[in-house]
């Protein structure tokens, strides 16, 4: 049987990579995953980065090759140790963590907000690198999120998923 065809109808310029993570970005997100790791070092939960599949199934007992809802957070911490295999996480993390890019900023402040709150996570941040500012939500008991607070360059975000994580949010941001 031979290989299946590729498909050469796209063509991308710079001007299409340049939507994709900075270097800003990318720091952001090897500090954070770092702190992450070093806080929950033997502890039941799991950090894990992009890019690393979350399956929002609309039914629990779906076959994962059904599932159309597939998402790539920045960050994600899973605690239920169930939820985790090894090509992905099944079902809502416990904390999603989204840096926000050109491309990437609208969906992960509306569309992604609204299927995270939908699918039950527990705790989402939205970090802004050009900005400086992160939005922290919580779950609230009525299954919407709340707005615990908004973080502009500097002050210390405290996790509210994670007991006794916290991060100086200044420290987040580049130098240059």
């Amino acid at each position: 049987m031979g290989l299946p065809a590729r498909k050469f109808e796209q063509h991308y310029t710079y001007r299409d990579y340049r939507r994709s993570p900075t270097l800003n970005h990318q720091k952001i997100s090897s500090d954070l995953h770092g702190q992450l790791w070093n806080h929950l070092r033997g502890q039941d939960c799991e950090v894990v980065a992009a890019p690393f599949d979350v399956f929002l199934p609309p039914i629990h007992q779906m076959d994962e090759d059904d599932v159309d809802t597939v998402v790539q957070p920045d960050l994600l911490v899973v605690c239920d140790p169930q939820k985790l295999r090894s090509n992905g996480v099944w079902g809502a993390p416990d904390l999603v963590v989204e840096i926000l890019s050109p491309s990437t900023s609208r969906k992960d402040q509306h569309e992604k907000y609204s299927l995270y709150e939908r699918s039950g996570v527990k705790e989402y941040w939205v970090v802004d690198p050009t900005g400086k500012w992160i939005q922290q939500y919580v779950l609230g008991s009525d299954g919407k999120f709340e707005v615990e607070v908004t973080f502009e360059t500097k002050g210390t975000l405290v996790c509210r998923t994670l007991p006794r994580f916290t991060v100086e949010v200044e420290s987040l941001w580049p130098k240059f």
